[in-house]
């Protein structure tokens, strides 16, 4: 049952990565319909996608020497960080 989540979980983060490599040239280029954001934002936005790509690989390691728990939470902390992202308010 845990392999189970943890698959679900890497499909979910791999989707989350590829949504935010997508929608990066949104905030980060040079168009008229870009938000021009700062070096700041460019650096925890890279943060965030290596963060939906290293998570899964956690999570199984932890599987693999016996922390299901911990490797299932871990896998699914970038979704829960995505989620927890849509609470906040937009600025305007």
């Amino acid at each position: 049952m845990a392999k189970f989540f943890l698959v679900l979980a890497t499909i979910a983060d791999l989707s989350l990565a590829a949504l935010l490599v997508a929608v990066s040239g949104f905030m980060f280029g040079g168009g008229p319909e870009s938000m021009h954001a700062g070096a700041l934002a460019a650096a925890s936005y890279v943060a965030a996608v290596i963060a939906c790509l290293i998570a899964p690989v956690v999570g199984f390691i932890f599987n693999s020497r016996g922390k299901t728990g911990l490797g299932v939470t871990a896998a699914w902390i970038p979704v829960a960080g995505a989620l927890a992202a849509l609470l906040v308010p937009a600025p305007y």
